[in-house]
């Protein structure tokens, strides 16, 4: 309890040692929306909103490469025709939103490098080489007609956790 008229030794404290650290955190009254929040489902992704979720990406890949000396064959010219590492580069983007937004708690930046270093190897596997001298598309697997449907609907009628 401060008597009026008397120093507050905490406040006084507080001030001396103001001087000695980083600044205080920013509030963190603000949002409880999720740090980040820039999460791409490209399967689920309208039309409508493509062209913008493109764009962020291609800035961020584009910025990402330079910045972290990624070869190109790892993320080449044509990796927005490439799916997997689509969906790779999509991850890190978000990863990375959410790792730097000011509201982390500072741990962010070096837990997205840690994944990074883990990424890294898949989105050189994602690319796998050969578009060195233009694109060449990659052909899916394809389901149509491989499953056979009475052995899937009798398989399926039990649990099979025993």
């Amino acid at each position: 309890m401060t008597n009026p008229g008397k120093p507050d030794p905490e406040a006084m404290l507080g001030a001396e040692m103001g001087a000695f650290g980083p600044p205080p955190p920013p509030s963190r009254d603000g949002s409880s929306g999720p740090i980040g929040g820039n999460v791409v489902s490209w399967r689920d992704l309208p039309d409508s909103d493509a062209a913008a979720r493109w764009e962020a990406l291609r800035r961020w890949v584009e910025w990402f490469a330079v910045r972290y000396r990624v070869s190109q064959t790892t993320i080449p010219p044509c990796w927005y025709k490439h799916g997997q590492l689509v969906e790779e580069l999509s991850a890190l983007h978000s990863a990375h939103i959410a790792a730097f937004d000011e509201r982390d708690a500072g741990y962010g930046p070096l837990g997205w490098h840690e994944r990074l270093a883990q990424a890294m190897p898949r989105l050189t596997r994602a690319y796998a080489g050969g578009c060195t001298d233009g694109h060449r598309d990659h052909v899916p697997r394809s389901w149509v007609g491989t499953t056979d449907e009475q052995d899937w609907n009798a398989w399926t009628s039990k649990a099979h956790a025993r």
